[in-house]
């Protein structure tokens, strides 16, 4: 068999389709299977033809596929995609407490909580601020409970808001700032419409 050229050994025709090389190097090494000489001497001529393949290819005498790789051809590695990492979306429940108003929703909830505040601001008695922070709670449970119509969440975000209003307020009192004529109080009820405000225009 040394003395056949490739194609003799692998017993296909020079013209011979690149998957009629391999079938026939695949049939002679299973029939062969006990004859390492054979094996040895078969995939020397398939490589053999594979180079003469590639040569040929380069002179432009063959077109071959550009899928076959040919045994000197290293195959070309690509390189690894860089997945970015994926950021969780919102969790439901945050969406769905997030309000998109209109203007004129953002408008009418400022009117109000900004009357209740220049009234608070030009008020002296510290039973007129009470119920004015009593009419602004009662607009917020009113103003919330008509967006999704559940009185209980409404309560919450209004103590929610009254809550952090009250921190702020205080916060901003202990830092010495001068609040006169204006009283404390009317200062911290400020605060606490603003934070209605916000909480009745942006959730629901």
């Amino acid at each position: 068999m040394s003395e056949q050229n490739p194609y003799e050994i692998l017993e296909v025709a020079e013209n011979a389709s690149f998957e009629d090389i391999q079938n026939a190097r695949d049939r002679i090494i299973a029939q062969n299977q006990e004859d390492e000489k054979c094996r040895q001497t078969v995939e020397a001529a398939y490589d053999s033809v594979l180079m003469d393949r590639l040569r040929k290819r380069q002179e432009g005498k063959i077109k071959v596929p550009e899928g076959i790789r040919f045994a000197e051809r290293l195959a070309e590695k690509k390189p690894p995609k860089l997945s970015m990492p994926q950021l969780n979306p919102s969790p439901n429940w945050l969406q769905q407490s997030i309000d998109q108003p209109d203007m004129q929703e953002i408008t009418i909830v400022g009117a109000c909580y900004t009357t209740l505040a220049g009234i608070a601001l030009l008020s002296q008695s510290v039973d007129t601020l009470a119920f004015l922070l009593a009419l602004g709670v009662g607009f917020s449970l009113y103003w919330l409970n008509r967006k999704e119509q559940k009185l209980g969440r409404a309560l919450l975000l209004t103590l929610a808001a009254i809550g952090v209003g009250a921190l702020i307020g205080s916060a901003l009192l202990q830092t010495g700032l001068q609040t006169d004529p204006v009283q404390p109080q009317a200062i911290l009820s400020c605060v606490l419409f603003v934070m209605l405000w916000l909480v009745d225009s942006f959730l629901r």
